[in-house]
């Protein structure tokens, strides 16, 4: 089935919670636009991020505390791409990221009403009309596979991953990641891999990718892969970033980029929301509206800025700088997310930005979820 036939099938699928899909219906149906309208009837999904936040009082293992639940509730977020899978090469990877859905099992299990885990396109859209949270089970990267494909990723589709990014910066058996200077691309593995991935109708990420994993990865893929969370290189000239290039090829695959929260947006200091327009708005004329996206790559809850809270970032930015992950722009000294948007609904306010620089309501709702739920329904089928 085309592009295009997904997309009008997942509109007519939608059309009973009123996700317009176009300026014509969003206007016949609703007449003005505000934030709050756009937000409520549109499907939210976030491309990498999760509920929670910092709790300087939380141990491994913990479940989420009761204010993190309630933020989650209160969100507004139709899906978000939550990482199940360790990141960087580890040995222990595939059974941290079975311990890892355990655990995301568990808060669905205790918070039914607050939480769906999504596995299909259809998931979506109940938990759009129930008004709770879908996890999508992603994985940040291909190391818990290690090398046995035929026998770990039948194992974790059917643990409920359906997103699978190729690299996490550094590289390993699939690829380069975008830290290593050599920029070598897919490996014979990775191609193997995305083909595999294709075939289990698992939706391929390219993100934290070096260049030639994004050439290499849009090419391989047969149907349309993602990059979750990223900005515009063209813009910033951070190795996290993606080149117009590789964004005009993206869409030209049928895939969406997801324009992310954290300070690689700008050369240096505070990430300010104007930053992150900015992407969203050049990603738009370089992709075309169809093929844009958010993935926010921070926690659902607001932060507060403490005392504790700072050496808590300082001892992070410290950790990944040791184990070699830590990517230009991670500064001790500079948040990790934006305070003009630290809040729940984050993606409202953002909205009414958007909505303020005349963008229409029917590009504000593609942005907001539909592009990317429309390519998982045509990934996942």
């Amino acid at each position: 089935m085309s592009m295009q036939m997904h997309r009008r099938h997942f509109v007519a699928a939608t059309a009973g919670l009123a996700l317009a899909g176009s300026d014509t219906m969003a206007k016949a149906a609703f007449g003005a636009a505000s934030a709050a309208g756009v937000y409520d009837r549109s499907i939210v999904i976030d491309g990498l991020g999760g509920p929670g936040g910092f709790d300087p009082a939380a141990r491994p293992g913990d479940p989420l505390a009761e204010r993190f639940i309630e933020d989650a509730r209160r969100s507004g977020i139709t899906a978000i791409n939550y990482t199940v899978s360790a990141v960087g090469n580890v040995p222990t990877a595939f059974e941290d990221t079975v311990a890892a859905i355990a655990a995301a099992n568990r808060e669905i299990a205790n918070h039914p009403d607050v939480f769906i885990q999504v596995r299909t396109a259809a998931d979506l859209l109940t938990a759009k009309r129930s008004k709770r949270m879908g996890l999508i089970y992603g994985m940040q990267d291909t190391a818990p596979i290690g090398t046995d494909i035929a026998r770990r990723l039948p194992i974790l589709q059917n643990l409920g991953v359906r997103i699978v990014q190729m690299t996490y910066n550094r590289r390993n058996l699939a690829g380069d990641g975008s830290l290593e200077l050599a920029n070598g691309g897919l490996s014979s593995f990775g191609r193997e891999l995305i083909a595999e991935l294709n075939e289990r109708r698992i939706l391929v990420d390219l993100s934290h990718g070096g260049q030639r994993v994004h050439a290499d990865g849009i090419g391989a893929s047969r149907r349309p892969p993602a990059i979750t969370h990223t900005g515009c290189r063209d813009l910033v000239d951070n190795p996290r970033n993606t080149w117009d290039a590789d964004l005009r090829a993206l869409a030209m695959k049928g895939g969406v980029v997801g324009i992310y929260f954290v300070p690689f947006l700008r050369a240096s200091g505070e990430l300010r929301s104007g930053d992150i327009i900015r992407h969203i708005e050049h990603a738009v004329k370089v992709a075309g509206e169809d093929h844009v996206g958010i993935g926010t790559d921070g926690y659902v809850s607001a932060i507060e800025v403490t005392p504790e809270y700072q050496r808590y970032h300082r001892q992070f930015i410290a950790s990944r700088r040791e184990a070699g992950i830590s990517a230009p722009g991670e500064n001790p000294d500079v948040l990790m997310f934006s305070p003009d948007y630290n809040d729940p609904r984050r993606l409202e306010k953002l909205a009414g930005d958007l909505l303020k620089r005349g963008h229409s309501t029917g590009r504000v709702e593609k942005i907001l979820g539909f592009n990317f739920a429309r390519l998982l329904n045509e990934v996942w089928g």
